[in-house]
């Protein structure tokens, strides 16, 4: 198990240019398999997660190239379904949540997919019941058996249907549609999600040949059609690292540029940074944050205190609550962090505490955040990493502390980022890997 030395104090500076989307390569790499041709993919991140799913494609039978440092070729014209039946199959599919995205294309191009429970962060309930919901409605039949914690689902013909999802997962959404791309007839998605990690996986297959309408609308119409081709897609960059990354300049009163971000792709992101009290440039695709010794948090129009929550797309995305937390901790002011989704990923909150941040915990799912005005520096300490998203708001934290923190379990935040240590080391920060 590796740790994190981190020295804070530092002020940073210079230009870092965000990894590819996390979250749309889970996706864009499932469907590959929905194909016999060769797709080749670029700006793929070199992360943990999506390491360990290309692993997982590779012993299933996919050739894979890798032509560059961010870019890879596969070509999935010799899939070996007795895979399926392994042992190793079942250690590849549990190491991480993504793998449960290889059911829709595998369903649709073979009739058949098996898949134990996944892995992931341990954040509280992530059922998958829309997913298998979905494949049902198009005509799947599924079984789950408890004892092994196995899913099962087959298919002779699938059949296009109506379908109202009962929540809009984004993950469940991108399954049923790469099952539907080739199922008989048309199929509608209902309150799908429509991130952009969905809209980007809508735009390639339909250059590989599907026939999807209602990209970027919660109402998506799938025409099925008979096969798919290959394609070249590229990935947008991380907006998860994009706000930690503008979280990070606040905390630590750093001046830094976040290249090629693709800002209309952002949402609500920069907004949210910037009712926290930090102030941005967009210059072109960059994001300029200069260095600030304060910054002071909005309130509503009425004076009332300012409540930040997560919400399904265009709102704000979960993932980067958890930075939010802690830039407000050294803010002018008191915000309410309220986690919607996920019950147990405010916990890490007691780290924060031990480091003199004033914050209440209400519950599991809300926060009241009292900043210090930067006044009380927070304090280094010895913590662990709990899961991708906490562990790089701790590392934030530790960089903007006073004195030497240690951040073990960060084999967490390598899940989700590239070579952390190396790309703020850079900046001026101060992070050894023991």
């Amino acid at each position: 198990m590796a740790s994190f030395e981190v020295i804070g104090g530092n002020k940073l500076r210079g230009e870092i240019i965000p990894q590819g989307a996390k979250n749309e390569a889970l996706q864009i790499l499932c469907a590959v398999l929905l194909t016999p041709v060769k797709v080749t993919i670029s700006n793929i991140p070199d992360i943990r997660d999506v390491n360990k799913l290309i692993e997982l494609l590779r012993e299933l039978g996919v050739a894979i190239e890798r032509i560059a440092p961010d870019t890879y070729t596969f070509q999935a014209d010799n899939i070996d379904l007795d895979f399926l039946e392994t042992d190793r199959f079942v250690e590849l599919g549990r190491a991480i949540r993504g793998s449960v995205m290889i059911v829709g294309p595998m369903l649709a191009r073979f009739g058949k997919a098996k898949m134990p429970k996944p892995g992931g962060d341990k954040i509280g309930r992530r059922r998958l019941d829309t997913h298998f919901i979905g494949f049902e409605k198009l005509g799947a039949k599924f079984e789950y058996n408890s004892e092994e914690s196995f899913y099962t689902v087959t298919a002779d013909r699938m059949k296009g249907a109506y379908m109202l999802l009962d929540e809009a997962s984004v993950t469940g959404t991108a399954n049923i549609l790469m099952a539907a791309v080739l199922a008989e007839g048309t199929t509608t998605i209902y309150n799908a999600a429509c991130e952009p990690y969905v809209q980007q996986l809508c735009r390639m297959l339909n250059r590989m040949g599907a026939k999807i309408s209602g990209i970027g609308s919660n109402l998506l119409v799938i025409e099925g059609v008979e096969q798919l081709g290959g394609t070249d897609h590229r990935m947008l960059p991380d907006m998860i690292e994009i706000g930690s990354f503008i979280g990070l300049a606040a905390m630590t009163g750093s001046e830094i540029t976040i290249k090629d971000c693709q800002i209309p792709e952002l949402g609500l992101i920069p907004d949210t940074f910037q009712r926290l009290g930090i102030k941005m440039e967009f210059r072109g695709d960059d994001i300029f944050i200069p260095a600030q010794d304060l910054y002071e948090v909005d309130t509503y129009i009425d004076g009332s205190i300012l409540n930040i929550s997560d919400h399904t797309w265009p709102g704000l995305t979960p993932d980067l609550l958890s930075v939010a937390l802690v830039v407000a901790t050294q803010a002018k002011g008191t915000v309410l962090i309220h986690q919607k989704m996920f019950e147990s990923r405010l916990f890490f909150v007691d780290k924060l505490i031990d480091m003199g941040a004033q914050i209440i915990l209400c519950d599991p799912h809300r926060a009241t955040v009292i900043g210090q005005n930067n006044q009380i520096p927070l304090r280094g300490i010895r913590m662990a990493s709990p899961d991708i998203r906490a562990g790089v708001a701790l590392l934030i934290a530790a960089l903007s502390a006073e004195g030497t923190s240690i951040i073990d379990n960060v084999e967490q935040i390598d899940r989700g980022y590239q070579n952390i240590d190396g790309r703020l080391n850079a900046l001026g920060a101060q992070i050894r890997r023991i």
